[in-house]
């Protein structure tokens, strides 16, 4: 608390971001959902044939090379494509964007009860009611809740966070239909490692109301770069942008918005990071629930297990860490019974199953 700040910063609850290492510690990071793979090799030439001298001049406002990479890959128009300064920038100008301030309306954004937690403090700082919708059973998405409930807008992850579970383009149509005087946003961090998911951008043509926002974080392993992406029709991408040049005209630098293009235009290094990752996440399932962990079929770059009885999801957290190795564990209700497991290299599973075996008396000699 501080008497120099204002009302709304002194009552502020911001996102905490998963923990991270101080420089120098070694440790095996599980915990904050980082590609375990580096980026494409052509993001290396961009920095490599960098000119320094492009830095004097401010970027492209609009990032129209990585909305023409988006483009290209996703066969839209570029004019459908917004970017900015990471995907959590363009879901906080969503909210400023689509969402009506609880002093406009006594309407609420519906989101899942157990979703990205960064969702509640946006509707929190930017005045925004928020209506939680309880997950079914197994933290199951149910799209029928979305149907036929009065809202000022929806936001769905799906994949779900912290749970890895996703709902499909049907479910997202029947939603979509469903609301067609709300904006449905879809946020597709983790989209990438869904098998067989069909993303809601195929749905843009269709539906007017739809936004479906990507980061660059998860599937092109460049977590660091801090660009992100929404997908829309043309009226919402024009909105995004008045909101954006009422805060930041500038919010993706000209070394970035070049990374970001090579990154996004080299389909084979994403698809087989993203093929890697996909199998060793299924086999640290496998090896999981052979240890009696519970946990759902994950669509995402994590997953989400509940320990074995005998040892809590909080004192295996602590025991792991103090092994060097990082995860995530949440202390709020229901969530707190499970660990969320981010996938790294199959050398830092293979240390995380035998820090585990130790803590949970599963060696492979039982």
């Amino acid at each position: 608390m501080s008497k120099y700040w204002n009302k709304k910063i002194n009552s502020a609850e911001p996102y905490q971001a998963g923990e991270q290492p101080k420089d120098g510690q070694r440790v095996i990071k599980l915990n904050t959902n980082e590609n375990p793979y580096p980026p494409s090799p052509s993001c290396a030439a961009v920095l490599r044939d960098f000119d320094i001298s492009e830095l004097r001049l401010y970027p492209n406002t609009d990032a129209a090379m990585v909305c023409e990479a988006v483009a290209a890959v996703e066969g839209i128009k570029p004019s459908n494509v917004f970017v900015g300064n990471g995907s959590d920038e363009v879901l906080a100008l969503c909210w400023q964007t689509f969402f009506e301030k609880k002093t406009e309306t006594d309407k609420a954004v519906l989101a899942p009860a157990i979703s990205y937690s960064f969702y509640p403090v946006y509707s929190s700082f930017y005045d925004v009611r928020i209506e939680k919708v309880p997950l079914k059973e197994g933290f199951a998405v149910d799209p029928e809740d979305y149907c036929g409930r009065e809202n000022c807008g929806i936001a769905i992850a799906n994949p779900n966070a912290p749970t890895s579970i996703a709902i499909g383009k049907d479910d997202i149509r029947r939603i979509l239909e469903a609301n067609p005087d709300s904006v449905v946003l879809i946020d597709e961090a983790y989209a990438a490692f869904a098998e067989g998911y069909e993303s809601a951008a195929t749905l843009i043509g269709e539906y007017k109301n739809l936004v479906v926002v990507r980061t660059l974080s998860k599937s092109y392993g460049l977590a660091g770069l801090r660009v992100g992406y929404a997908i829309a029709d043309e009226e919402l991408i024009e909105g995004l942008k008045r909101a954006r040049d009422s805060f930041n005209s500038y919010p993706v630098d000209r070394l970035a918005q070049k990374i970001a293009a090579a990154a996004i235009l080299d389909r084979d290094t994403f698809e087989r990071n993203r093929k890697a990752l996909i199998a060793t996440r299924n086999r640290l399932t496998d090896e999981l629930r052979g240890m009696g962990f519970t946990l759902p079929d994950s669509s995402a770059n994590f997953v989400f297990a509940k320990p074995p009885e005998g040892i809590s999801a909080e004192t295996l957290y602590k025991n792991l860490k103090a092994k060097g190795i990082l995860v995530r564990y949440f202390n709020k209700p229901v969530i707190n019974e499970y660990l969320r497991i981010s996938i790294g290299t199959d050398g830092e599973t293979d240390e995380f199953l035998e820090a585990v075996r130790e803590e949970t008396g599963n060696g492979k000699d039982c």
